[in-house]
């Protein structure tokens, strides 16, 4: 009898997928009957015949032939194991909670999101269309060899034509017909993997009785040519029947070239072949839509099916190792034909292996790709996929996947084929490990599987087995595949996708932040890895969106909050307004592409909001050490929503399906001279209240005014140069004092600095003032101020000024703290210290109007970088509140007319000068 050679290869790295059936319920007499499916015929039936796919009687000979039989039970031991890892996975997610149809496909995207679940979703369609054609293209090839016109030893059963255009219309022809069962429906495509079931297992039968039966006998085997072509004698191999020396020379090794192919067999290339006539083990799951209790019978099912095949094959490498000598093993991979009391039904088991094979494929394709267009995770690409018929059948995945199919026909390429399918499958058994992986490090207390025989421990050596078998049997085809799913995954999340599935990363951080969050400990707290951490109160956010870009700048790398108050008494209201706000300020923070959090409260003022939310916002060691307000100021409110790009609305202002446009979240900017929510009394408590708690507070005025390059998120070395300058002394004290920066002042330098740090404010230059006073010699106090400049690591330009008018009047020993907010001096006093103070600043700006006391020298006619962004020194708000609104209208009349300027005062110490 002839021998199997030209197909074998193709056969033995063929390794099928079973089908996913229904994924959205469907309707209709076919559906209704298969969703009646029971465990066996649901579950066990599918994975049994994609486990032994079309291979099952031809990769025995081979594994055992060059592997022997010890290390073919040793490989078939290790495969099972990793399949079996993934077993564990599919069970515990299939018995935490309803399983709707989808397969594979919906446990990922349900549990790792709808980027990397959409990206392996399509990756295991294109495996099923794939594995459809490789089935049909095995058919075939199986076929010819037997009733081939053109196959060597012709008789009289040889009448078909070969070729490609011959066996491409085979295969199309092949392809009709099962696409027509599928188009017809789950419940005929069910009844007639039954029968299939039914033929397989009296072909098994049929090989395993002649292994008893037939007595010994010689195996005519293929010719081989010899040199120069030459005929050479005819050959033959030796089934010896049960014999105990056959058994002894079979136990060890013996690698040989394949017969097939030529090239020389090691221990990984029969170990990657043997793994691919395993898998299979996720037909049953697919079947998840049509079971009458996927919780149950996918666990049952699937244990059973692995647990069957993996006797079967143990069985047959037994007894193909006691009866058939080494010669007959290597030679003729298609021995069992040879052996058998009635050898068509051998080709019966296969021919209707392959042939249910390619239906399970195709009609899991078909499923796979209605499941992701009903997700409408590709948008209109997978549009004509939704269309389903009366009876609730989507023959328009059906039809849309047969197309694909027909494509990939006419490649003709079974054995590339083949080894891409099986490589597509361990990226989807991987992510199903990776899936429940992930679900038991979050410790969700809903993830509570009735199934329980598995732990992170499994599922970890499931994903590195996966994974290492798939570099083992074609690290091009794996390496082709990881990055084919990075790019989806990018796409999918470019694009965006529902959100309603939740996602297990979130799970997973918060159960990783948590645990961080607890080591954070805040009595291990050392000041040369201080950072700023910001609570920026808002009161609308269109008025506020450069502040809130430049508090973004300003947290290198710290907690930065976005806090608002909401005017109202809980007790009088029906619900919690706050909490349906949350949406809108969360939107905000995405599309100012901010790294902030949001804290939202409820208040009858918004002192006692700001009181809650400094005392309340952040977690352990990530709490707020610095609190900035806009300025209180008479200036009308502006719409930056109008001008920023990034806050631009469609004419229509709501995108199709999605959430209402910003602009409508937001109630408009505050009219001009319009009753405001906070009194000029409680804005200064605020910040009496924020130094009270030991916080550093910061008063921004005029933010629009900054440059728009110097708020990007670029770098700003492209634009103008600019200046930021730094007062480190206080200016509305009468004299420059020491000559030396205080606590406050070492504050005002590290922001500076951290500015500095930021790309978009790279090319700006930082300008540091000293003012002296009237008995100061000049450079003393610059020379003090270089050496600790140096000491912590700040490059800046040191420059000296004098006090202007007013400096001299009084004596400061009077002076309870040194400066005439807190002191006794009259208000005329204080409002010429601070127009004097205003002007001396204006003027080393050059936005005076002459250069002034201590004004610049050299600039008539040239035009120097401008100012960008001032900081200044901020008093300490004076004790007795009813000084608040002068205080309130010194602060006004010291930064009037500077263009941005931040008001700083720092209460902790910030810079450290030690390694």
């Amino acid at each position: 009898m002839a021998s199997e050679s030209s197909p074998l290869l193709a056969y033995r790295l063929l390794g099928e997928e079973g089908a996913a059936l229904p994924a959205h319920g469907a309707g209709g007499p076919g559906a209704a009957s298969a969703r009646k499916l029971s465990t066996f015929l649901g579950v066990v039936v599918p994975t049994v015949l994609s486990m032994f796919s079309i291979v099952v009687f031809l990769r025995i000979g081979f594994v055992v032939g060059h592997a022997g039989l010890l290390q073919a039970l040793a490989m078939l031991l290790v495969a099972y194991v990793i399949l079996a890892l993934t077993v564990l996975s599919v069970c515990a997610i299939a018995t935490n909670g309803a399983v709707r149809g989808g397969g594979a496909y919906f446990m990922i995207s349900r549990t790792l999101g709808p980027e990397v679940g959409g990206s392996i979703g399509l990756m295991f369609y294109l495996a099923n269309v794939c594995g459809c054609a490789v089935s049909l293209l095995g058919l075939v090839e199986s076929v010819l060899d037997v009733f081939g016109a053109d196959a060597t030893g012709s008789n009289g059963l040889r009448v078909l034509p070969q070729g490609y255009g011959w066996n491409l219309l085979y295969g199309s022809l092949l392809l009709g017909l099962v696409g027509g069962v599928c188009t017809l429906g789950a419940g005929l495509y069910a009844r007639a993997s039954f029968l299939t079931f039914l033929l397989v297992s009296g072909s098994l039968a049929s090989v395993l009785v002649s292994f008893v039966a037939v007595g010994p006998r010689d195996v005519p085997l293929a010719p081989r040519p010899g040199v120069n072509s030459s005929s050479v004698p005819p050959r033959f191999g030796h089934f010896t029947g049960f014999n105990s020396s056959t058994l002894k020379d079979n136990l060890g090794a013996g690698y040989a070239e394949d017969y097939t192919t030529g090239a020389m067999m090691t221990f990984a290339s029969v170990f990657a072949v043997l793994f691919n006539g395993c898998t299979g083990i996720m037909a049953g799951a697919n079947m998840s839509g049509e079971l009458k209790d996927p919780s149950r019978a996918i666990p049952l099912g699937t244990i059973v099916a692995v647990a069957y095949t993996f006797f079967i094959y143990i069985l047959l490498f037994f007894l193909s190792s006691f009866t058939c000598d080494r010669t007959l093993l290597q030679e003729d991979y298609g021995f069992f034909r040879a052996i058998s009391l009635w050898p068509p039904l051998v080709l019966i088991g296969i021919y209707a292996t392959a042939l249910s094979a390619s239906m399970s494929s195709l009609i899991g394709a078909s499923r796979i790709l209605h499941a992701l267009a009903q997700d409408d995770l590709f948008g209109v690409i997978l549009a004509p996929a939704k269309v389903v018929s009366g009876g609730g059948n989507p023959w328009g995945a059906v039809l849309y996947s047969w197309g694909l199919v027909q494509l990939v026909l006419l490649a003709g390429k079974l054995n590339t084929l083949a080894a891409v399918v099986t490589v597509f499958y361990l990226v989807a058994y991987a992510a199903v490990d990776l899936s429940c992986l992930s679900l038991e490090w979050a410790s969700a207390p809903n993830f509570r599987p009735t199934f329980s025989l598995f732990s992170w421990h499994t599922c970890l050596l499931g994903v590195a087995s996966c994974l290492l078998m798939m570099f083992l049997i074609s690290p091009g085809a794996a390496g082709g595949s990881l990055l084919l799913m990075g790019l989806l995954s990018a796409l999918l999340t470019a694009r965006g996708g529902p959100s309603s599935w939740g996602y297990v990363s979130q799970a997973l951080l918060f159960h990783q932040v948590r645990k961080y969050l607890l080591r954070l400990d805040v009595r291990k707290e050392h000041v040369k890895f201080w950072r700023p951490q910001l609570l920026l109160l808002v009161g609308n956010p269109r008025g506020a969106l450069p502040l809130l870009r430049l508090a973004n700048q300003l947290k290198k790398g710290g907690l930065y909050v976005l806090g608002h108050v909401t005017l109202g008494d809980l007790d009088s209201l029906p619900s919690d307004p706050v909490q349906p706000q949350y949406g809108a300020w969360l939107s905000l923070v995405d599309r100012a592409q901010v790294k902030a959090f949001v804290d939202l409260t409820l208040s009858p003022s918004v002192r006692q909001g700001a009181q809650h939310l400094l005392r309340i916002s952040g977690l352990g060691g990530m709490k707020p050490n610095t609190l900035v307000l806009g300025f209180y100021d008479d200036a009308p409110p502006q719409d930056h929503f109008l001008t920023d790009p990034a806050f631009s609305e469609p004419v229509e202002g709501t995108r199709e399906g999605g959430s209402p446009a910003l602009s409508t979240l937001f109630p408009p900017p505050r009219a001009p001279g319009s009753p405001r929510a906070l009194s000029p009394q409680d804005y200064v408590a605020t910040v009496a209240d924020a130094l009270k708690m030991n916080k550093n507070v910061v008063l921004a005025r005029a933010c629009g005014a900054l440059p728009p390059d110097r708020l990007s998120r670029g770098s700003g070395s492209s634009g103008q140069v600019h200046h930021v300058d730094v007062w480190p002394l206080n200016l509305l004290r009468p004299r420059g004092g020491p000559g030396y920066v205080d606590v406050c002042g070492l504050f005002l330098l590290q922001m500076a600095t951290i500015l500095s740090m930021v790309p978009a404010w790279h090319s700006a230059r930082l300008r540091i003032f000293l003012c002296l006073g009237s008995r100061e010699a000049p450079g003393a106090a610059e020379g003090r101020l270089r050496a600790l400049l140096s000491q912590l690591r700040i490059r800046a330009e040191v420059q000296e000024v004098v006090w202007g008018e007013g400096a001299r009047t009084g004596e400061p020993e009077e002076e309870e703290e040194g400066d005439f907010v807190n002191g006794g001096r009259g208000d005329a006093e204080a409002e010429a210290l601070a127009c004097s103070a205003n002007a001396l600043v204006r003027a080393q700006q050059g936005r005076g109007a002459g250069g002034g006391p201590g004004g610049p020298e050299g600039r008539d006619g040239e035009e120097g970088p401008s100012t960008a962004l001032t900081f200044l020194y901020l008093p300490r708000p004076p004790a007795d509140p009813a000084r608040y609104p002068r205080y309130l209208a010194l602060l006004e009349t010291l930064s009037r007319d500077l263009g941005s300027t931040l008001l700083v005062h720092g209460v902790t110490p910030v810079t450290c000068t030690d390694l």
